[in-house]
């Protein structure tokens, strides 16, 4: 028989409570404040505990505190009769299963009791758990990929990182080009030196000559000091140019001069000054076409041609996924200070079967979504809200006439669908109030 300790200094409350959770079949402990709780919890080890919000002495927040400190996984419902919204959020944020305000819904708080020891049962029975040892997940180790084709990358890395040849790294968007680049950097002779990392297409033509080059006092308006560029700052380190297949004609000429001269000078300058810098170039475009449309220079295209580093899209590594889960959620839990350790075999072949149009990237962003949206330690397929690949002729000649009210209806009915409409969570993925949300939901009903 399941175990549940309510935690109330209300009588009628707490043995209302007991009565119906008894007569539902569970062992019904009872404390009527935290001090005693805490007791009640040291001595039967409950399965799920209902506690106040508002006790005499230490609060419902700080009892809950206490608890996770000796059990992260027990499901805690958190119960008050004050509708505040900071003390929801700090109890989710502490780990709180669910909150429910007074007078209580009991059959909702039933059917939440089911699904929370539901949870703690798979939670001790599955089998694909993450480690909790972060120190795995240090750089050197944080190039994830059993593949042939990621093992190939590897003794790539291996060979150029100790030398300081021109690289040019291709791939689809999100597919972890700036990472390998990294990687590259502090695996090496260059690891001691700075890593400057430059997006080509954030900023004008202009600008970014100035970024890279630098300027000299007075080379344009607003020039009123020298500035040194990224290639001066890189020292004897790595510059990463993202995106180099967006460079203008007129900075592919001046880069080419720096690939092969190994000097360049500052715009409005006149000093010659020495580049020590390894230059690696990434891209998500396909440059040999590029060179052939006459977008991108030949001879520009030969100076990093000369040691390519291909990364495959995450649909022709499946099998690797696994092992990137495993990482990015260690990596997220750290972040947002959660303990999603355990994924079901299931969720995993879900994973394994999406096709991940965004990549690395996008398989990040979901599982954080995921661990943002989750009430324990168990990655829930509920919780993965996958982004649609596209939509049919028939679904976008119905859309394509949306107005923005249409489109905002339908996507936080979608939103609200997803989280089995805990307005909580819901606020949380659309980044609203629970206010606006309620009043979006009036303005949508008929």
């Amino acid at each position: 028989m399941e175990k549940l300790l309510i935690i109330d200094d209300d009588e009628s409350i707490k043995e209302s409570l007991r009565i119906t959770l008894s007569q539902a079949g569970y062992k019904v402990f009872v404390a009527e404040d935290a001090e005693s709780g805490l007791k009640q919890f040291d001595r039967f080890h409950p399965d799920l505990i209902i506690c106040d919000l508002k006790l005499p002495g230490m609060n419902g927040i700080e009892f809950l505190k206490k608890v996770k400190t000796s059990d992260r996984c027990l499901p805690i419902i958190m119960i008050t009769a004050y509708d505040d919204s900071h003390s929801t959020i700090e109890a989710i944020q502490q780990g709180a299963y669910d909150y429910f305000e007074k007078p209580l819904d009991i059959e909702r708080l039933k059917v939440t009791i089911r699904r929370a020891l539901e949870g703690r049962k798979i939670s001790e029975h599955l089998s694909v758990t993450i480690s909790k040892d972060l120190d795995e997940y240090k750089l050197e180790n944080s190039f994830i990929g059993k593949t042939p084709v990621m093992k190939e990358i590897l003794k790539k890395i291996g060979k150029v990182s100790t030398n300081r040849v021109s690289i040019l790294i291709q791939g689809e968007s999100g597919t972890g080009k700036e990472l390998i680049t990294k990687v590259i950097h502090y695996s090496g002779i260059t690891k001691t030196e700075p890593f400057i990392a430059v997006n080509c297409t954030a900023l004008s033509e202009s600008l970014l000559e100035s970024e890279l080059f630098g300027h000299a006092k007075g080379a344009f308006t607003g020039a009123v000091k020298e500035k040194k560029g990224k290639f001066e700052l890189a020292g004897e380190g790595t510059i990463f140019l993202d995106e180099i297949s967006e460079m203008s004609a007129n900075l592919q000429v001046k880069l080419l001069r720096v690939l092969q001269e190994k000097e360049f000078e500052r715009v409005g300058g006149e000093i010659t000054i020495p580049m020590g810098a390894r230059i690696i170039a990434a891209t998500n475009r396909n440059l040999q076409k590029y060179v052939d449309e006459g977008k991108f220079r030949e001879d520009l295209f030969y100076r990093f041609h000369v040691f390519k580093i291909e990364v495959p899209p995450l649909r022709e590594r499946r099998e690797d996924i696994p092992d990137l889960v495993i990482h990015l959620l260690g990596k997220i839990d750290k972040d947002l200070h959660k303990d999603v350790r355990k994924i079901p075999i299931e969720v995993m072949e879900m994973l394994q079967n999406h096709e991940w149009t965004g990549n690395i990237r996008e398989l990040e962003n979901t599982l954080l979504q995921a661990v943002v949206l989750s009430d324990g330690d168990i990655l829930k397929a509920e919780n993965l809200l996958f982004k649609k690949v596209g939509i049919n002729k028939k679904e976008f000649e119905q859309r394509e006439n949306w107005s923005l009210n249409e489109a905002t209806k339908s996507h936080i009915k979608f939103i609200l669908d997803k989280v089995n409409w805990n307005k909580t969570k819901a606020c949380r993925i659309l980044k609203i109030s629970k206010p606006t949300l309620n009043k979006k939901i009036e303005e949508f009903e008929p």
